[in-house]
This record gives C-alpha cells, structure tokens and sequence, in this order.
C-alpha cells in the first residue's frame, strides 16, 4: 500500500528539494522529480539527480551527477538505491 502522502496532489509541505524529487519520483512524475533536484547545488540534490538520470537510463549523465555527488553508480537495484537515498536524508 502506498503511503498517504502519494495519493496527496503536491508533495508535503517543507520537503527539501531532494527528499521532494524522491517524493515526485515515487509519484511517477521524472519530470517534476528532476526538476526538485536540479534546483539546488548540493552533493545531496546532485545524488538525486544522478539516480534520476539514471533511472532514465542516460548513464553518462549519471556518472556526472554522481561524481558532483562524491559517489560511484551503484550496483543494486533503482528500488534499492532509492531507498538508500532517502534513509541518508
């Protein structure tokens, strides 16, 4: 079942641009995700914005984002790094 906060129209007010990308993201809406996490210039919003893009699927521009974030690309499922992601923030 998904949490209460997904069926909401907008995400909870006060998320953090990252946390809202994720929020976006679990809503299925890349679009609105990756535009969260773009707007802020933070090792934080950049691994978001990597594991956007690479969920997308456009590796070389992940691997960017990655290395803005001090990170490799990770090996586990998007799934799984989703939810790393969000435990770290």
């Amino acid at each position: 079942m998904e949490p209460k906060t997904l069926m909401d129209r907008d995400a909870p007010a006060g998320l953090a641009p990252p946390l809202a990308a994720l929020w976006w993201d679990a809503r299925g809406d890349w679009g609105r995700a990756h535009e969260a996490a773009q707007s802020v210039d933070t090792a934080e919003g950049a691994w978001v914005h990597a594991y956007l893009h690479r969920k997308e699927g456009d590796l070389p521009n992940a691997d960017y984002w990655y290395r803005r974030a001090g990170r490799r690309r990770p090996s586990v499922s998007l799934e799984a790094e989703w939810a790393e992601i969000a435990a770290a923030l």
